[in-house]
């Protein structure tokens, strides 16, 4: 049984098991209390006043409480970040390192934009860690380039990957847990959906191309088609004159 994990884990891809491992020992070192939350969450003013600049990178690290909903997380990350990079991603580790710079830069301003309106300032307020949103937003990005797999939800029923972020912002709800999270991850995955897929498409330009700072980061193995070895072609026929 363990070796089996330990071969699961190897096999990751290298974002998604950096990204795993992060995320279980910092929410694990959260649960020993060998590191505190109030060093990790997002806050503005810390950041800027005080230069806590680890505070936007490690409220997307932390999950909360050890519970069903972390394992749920955990297996929706391991899942759906491993499908992104293994598939949609093959090959462009760089590319997917940056759909996830994107998707947390967009989160963070959104809180942060968020905080400075009438009426919405509480509720963003509350949100402190991002987590579960970038978690989402693969979800989300993942279902978008997958719209026809048929799925099913815990046997009750089934659907296709198109509908996902919507069944299981509906489980949220039912378990009470906040809407307003997975929303933030679906906006951010259409944002880089709309900016990466739709909008090339539509006009030939790419908004979202990687800077070549992060693509010099990874070097990312070719993707090669394999050919049959020892494979001979026979020559074409020589055509011969007819004789009347």
């Amino acid at each position: 049984m363990a070796q089996a994990v330990e071969e699961w884990y190897k096999q990751m891809p290298v974002i998604t098991r950096s990204y795993l491992t992060a995320a279980v020992v910092t929410t694990i070192g959260c649960s020993l209390e060998i590191i505190s939350p109030y060093h990790l969450y997002l806050n503005p003013r810390l950041v800027v006043k005080q230069y806590q600049f680890w505070r936007l990178v490690t409220n997307f690290l932390y999950f909360r409480k050890m519970d069903l909903d972390f394992l749920f997380h955990m297996f929706f990350l391991a899942r759906y970040c491993k499908l992104l990079e293994e598939n949609s991603f093959r090959g462009r580790t760089a590319d997917f390192f940056y759909m996830l710079l994107f998707g947390a830069t967009v989160l963070t301003g959104i809180v942060l934009l968020g905080g400075m309106i009438p009426y919405l300032s509480e509720s963003f307020a509350k949100i402190i860690f991002l987590s579960n949103s970038l978690t989402f937003m693969m979800v989300y990005v993942w279902s978008k380039q997958n719209p026809f797999i048929h799925m099913s939800f815990l046997g009750l029923f089934t659907f296709t990957a198109a509908y996902l972020p919507w069944v299981l912002l509906g489980f949220s709800v039912l378990v009470g847990a906040s809407a307003w999270v997975d929303l933030l991850g679906m906006i951010a995955g259409h944002a880089y959906y709309f900016l990466e897929d739709v909008y090339p498409r539509m006009t030939g330009r790419r908004p979202l191309k990687t800077p070549s700072l992060i693509k010099a980061l990874f070097a990312d193995d070719p993707v090669v088609v394999a050919r049959p070895a020892n494979v001979r072609f026979a020559a074409p026929p020589v055509d011969e004159g007819h004789e009347d």
